[in-house]
């Protein structure tokens, strides 16, 4: 595991806040909810893939295959 990870998560975090912000200051509440949820899907996958690379680890530490 990278700092880079949460470095990026924190990059999309950011990144989708301001969007959703000026979809919403210029009355785009529907699609500043999609770009949102977009956004969550996006941070789980890498969420996820990263739990599945520590199982992965895990399984080859104590030869578990």
């Amino acid at each position: 595991m990278d700092i880079s990870i949460i470095f990026k998560l924190a990059a999309i975090g950011i990144l989708i806040t301001v969007v959703c912000q000026v979809l919403k200051k210029s009355d785009r509440d529907d699609i500043a909810t999609v770009v949102s949820i977009v956004g969550l899907v996006i941070a789980l996958t890498i969420a996820v893939t990263m739990i599945g690379d520590l199982f992965t680890t895990i399984r080859e530490i104590f030869e578990l295959t």
